[in-house]
């Protein structure tokens, strides 16, 4: 990621008043979906691609794993993450989701939790998520849904009365760059369409193991306009396993 919107302080002051910012994984919508989708953490070294605040990394600490690397190229991220979500078997990197070096057969988890829309080349993270990972071992992650991200200008479009009418979509089928406001600043993300998500997946030798949309909890409902995400998916959760026995250049 060449543009770090995370490092903006308009915008980094702004996300840390975000609910999913302050009070963590029980306060994102999407978690009662995710943490269903995490494998057994016993043991198991894990690799966060995008960390964040660190909150996925402190879960992974707490359930058990031997060891977790969480990475993002935001120094102000990483910050907030050693303060909050320190742990003796956690280590924080600066570094993009492009340059990790990504040993060979490193890794029993590879998870990343809303950052790979940032990504333009998601190919080339697959691959590197592959091998990386060690025999069995599983790619989760959540992205942007394909609507989401070929919404025009990811609004929606509004009533007279300020009420949302319908989530346009446009140029669906031309994966790219998309600019977007969000939190008051500009923001680049970059759209892959649901067919190159999950052939990119299969075609680097991944086998499917779950994949869902988010949906809020109904304990969150009350939130004003989460019942709107009700009306088109925002994320998407997809859980895929590494099969042992297959060559490493399929």
């Amino acid at each position: 990621m060449t543009d770090n919107i995370y490092d903006s302080e308009p915008f980094f002051n702004a996300y840390a008043e975000m609910d999913r910012s302050k009070y963590g994984l029980p306060m994102a919508g999407e978690w009662h979906q995710l943490e269903p989708l995490f494998p057994d953490l016993v043991g198991k070294d894990v690799l966060d691609l995008g960390c964040g605040y660190g909150w996925h990394c402190k879960y992974a600490a707490e359930h058990g794993a031997g060891s977790v690397l969480g990475i993002d190229c935001s120094e102000s991220m990483l910050s907030v993450a050693r303060g909050k979500n320190a742990d003796p078997k956690i280590r924080y990197e600066q570094v993009s989701i492009e340059d990790y070096s990504y040993p060979k057969k490193r890794y029993d988890l590879v998870l990343s939790n809303l950052a790979l829309h940032y990504i333009e080349d998601l190919e080339s993270i697959f691959q590197k998520v592959y091998w990386t990972l060690k025999e069995n071992g599983v790619f989760l992650f959540n992205i942007e849904h394909p609507t989401f991200t070929a919404g025009v200008d990811q609004s929606w479009i509004l009533g007279e009365d300020g009420r949302p009418l319908y989530w346009p979509v446009d140029d669906y089928y031309y994966p790219g760059l998309r600019k977007t406001v969000f939190l008051g600043q500009e923001v680049k993300k970059y759209h892959h369409t649901l067919a190159q998500i999950l052939n990119g997946l299969l075609e680097t030798g991944f086998r499917l193991e779950a994949v869902e949309e988010a949906m809020p909890p109904e304990d969150l409902m009350e939130i004003p306009g989460m019942t709107d995400e009700m009306r088109r998916p925002m994320m998407l959760l997809v859980k895929a396993y590494k099969e042992s026995g297959r060559n490493e250049n399929d």
